[in-house]
């Protein structure tokens, strides 16, 4: 990956950050903005999109240059059966655990636009995120239009998404609403808390069955969309993830091993962004959700899948 690490001086003090960019890394501003869309730029470690961002004296500037991340052997790409839906305007995938929304700190490689390009050849745009480790049902956007459009109903809160997290015991009460506005956690760096002066986040839940482990099978419907929001509010009701330790959940439950935080985005329903006609689209349980699900919280009925 070609990688600027750049350090604002004194005479940077207020400069556009694209044009910073630009001028302190020798790229074209064209350049610099792309990047900055992409997700490509981090201020003092932290990611920044806004190009417009006066930079201060002192500041750290690391740019990933999506142009020079990519190998001889080119990106690899997302097995077909993980499209979903392709029109003109936008892609629906179902995102595989472990792969990015967007590029990190350290690399701009592997990323899910840049898996599922490959399958549609053309430039997508993230406009929701799921967390790396979560997988499931994402939308990207293939035009300008869509991609405001989109973005604009996932701000307002209109696609209608559902989850399922298996949890290290059942949330008490089993089932409702929990409605705890989230903000960062300041002794706890990347961890989110309830907090009243929080953003404000609401996630609908029920249990749909518990295992001899204590572990259980939890829908959640989130009816906003904060970063973390399942799993903070699933760890204050006293169910932390499976395999989120960061939240309280154990990477191994009575011999299981855990891989990842056990959660999946199972279907999401939208208007399209620019038609307007509904559409709904489903991602299958993968095999690591199912292992420790079939593992720990077995079905009654003797089936693999979940409700």
């Amino acid at each position: 990956m070609r990688r600027l690490d750049l350090r604002a001086a004194p005479a940077d003090e207020g400069e556009r950050l694209d044009r910073f960019i630009a001028l302190r890394g020798g790229i074209s501003r064209g350049l610099a903005r792309r990047v900055l869309e992409r997700g490509g730029v981090f201020l003092d470690g932290r990611r920044c999109k806004v190009a417009s961002r006066p930079v201060r004296a002192g500041q750290a500037v690391a740019v990933n240059l999506e142009e020079g991340g990519r190998g001889p052997m080119g990106p690899r790409v997302l097995e077909r059966a993980r499209l979903l839906f392709a029109d003109e305007h936008l892609v629906a995938v179902d995102k595989p655990a472990l792969v990015p929304a967007q590029p990190t700190l350290t690399s701009d490689r592997g990323t899910l636009p840049e898996l599922a390009e490959g399958l549609v050849g053309s430039p997508l745009v993230v406009v929701h995120r799921l967390d790396r480790e979560t997988s499931g049902v994402t939308v990207l956007a293939r035009t300008p239009a869509a991609a405001a459009a989109l973005s604009a109903a996932f701000r307002a809160g209109e696609p209608a998404k559902s989850y399922l997290a298996l949890c290290a015991r059942a949330p008490s009460p089993r089932e409702g609403r929990i409605d705890l506005a989230l903000s960062a956690d300041p002794l706890h760096p990347g961890r989110r808390r309830t907090s009243p002066t929080g953003q404000s986040a609401a996630t609908r839940y029920a249990t749909l069955r518990q295992g001899p482990s204590g572990a259980a099978l939890v829908a959640c419907s989130p009816e906003t969309g904060r970063t973390h929001q399942i799993r903070a509010h699933l760890a204050h009701l006293d169910a932390p993830l499976l395999g989120d330790p960061r939240y309280g959940g154990p990477r191994q439950l009575l011999g299981t091993e855990v891989p990842r935080v056990m959660l999946h985005a199972r279907r999401l329903e939208l208007a399209h962004p620019i038609t307007l006609v509904p559409l709904a689209f489903e991602a299958p349980l993968p095999e690591d959700f199912l292992a420790v699900l079939r593992a720990l919280v077995p079905s009654a009925r003797g089936g693999e899948e979940a409700p």
